[in-house]
């Protein structure tokens, strides 16, 4: 499908990668991007649509869905990251629970929610954002990892539903972001534009899955080795 005179609604949308993908939908000719927050600001950008939304109340949901029934593009983007000591830390189960809420329970609000209006408008897509932690599990970010890797096997159960739709589901894998969700951490970051950029060429060209950056395709490439990388991990 095309993103020209598309209608985009993005949850998590007031920065980084959600902030990042509105306006490069918008770059490349979108109709309309709804732009899901939790708080409403003055700020007005044309063709940007602001829509309060936290994907943790199903009643946020139900209004968002209601105003924005035109969507044709859906990018499940709302996530969280919670740091822990260790995959034991004392705190784990309280930290997943609410990771969950939002990363996997939210993903499945969100779309059980849009995706008959996807449907009524002609099928349209699904973006997924989940990460290179779905596969590679660091300690310090076990509950996050948990989450997504939850998240990649609806992602792959949703795409199969929706195919009788017409609605094309992808699930974009990426490492660490130059968002304010690692600020203050040195490592190599990608640019959440160069993210956004990505994945909506591949929904452009039809794809159901995007790695957008180098240690992400990495770790996707071990696990044709009898050594994968989760198994032999470089940088615990």
């Amino acid at each position: 499908m095309k993103t020209q005179n598309s209608v985009v609604f993005i949850s998590g949308a007031s920065r980084g990668l959600g902030l990042a993908f509105a306006h490069e939908a918008l770059e490349r000719g979108a109709k309309k991007v709804y732009a899901g927050v939790r708080n409403l600001t003055e700020a007005k950008t044309p063709g940007i649509v602001q829509v309060k939304l936290d994907v943790t109340d199903p009643a946020s949901i139900v209004a968002a869905v209601t105003q924005c029934g035109d969507t044709t593009v859906l990018v499940n983007n709302a996530g969280i990251a919670r740091l822990t000591s260790s995959s034991l830390d004392p705190g784990m189960i309280d930290i997943a629970r609410e990771v969950f809420e939002t990363n996997y329970y939210g993903m499945i609000l969100l779309s059980q929610a849009f995706v008959p209006i996807l449907a009524k408008n002609g099928g349209g897509a699904v973006i997924n954002v989940l990460s290179d932690a779905t596969w590679y599990a660091r300690p310090m970010l076990a509950a996050y990892s948990a989450s997504k890797s939850a998240a990649w096997s609806f992602t792959n159960a949703l795409r199969i539903d929706l195919q009788s739709q017409k609605t094309l589901v992808l699930g974009l894998h990426v490492g660490f972001m130059d968002t304010d969700m690692t600020k203050g951490f040195e490592m190599k970051k990608t640019s959440p534009q160069q993210v956004a950029a990505a994945a909506l060429t591949g929904i452009e060209d039809n794809q159901e899955e995007i790695l957008a950056d180098d240690f992400t395709r990495e770790v996707k490439r071990s696990f044709c080795n009898e050594q994968s990388m989760y198994l032999n991990p470089p940088e615990i």
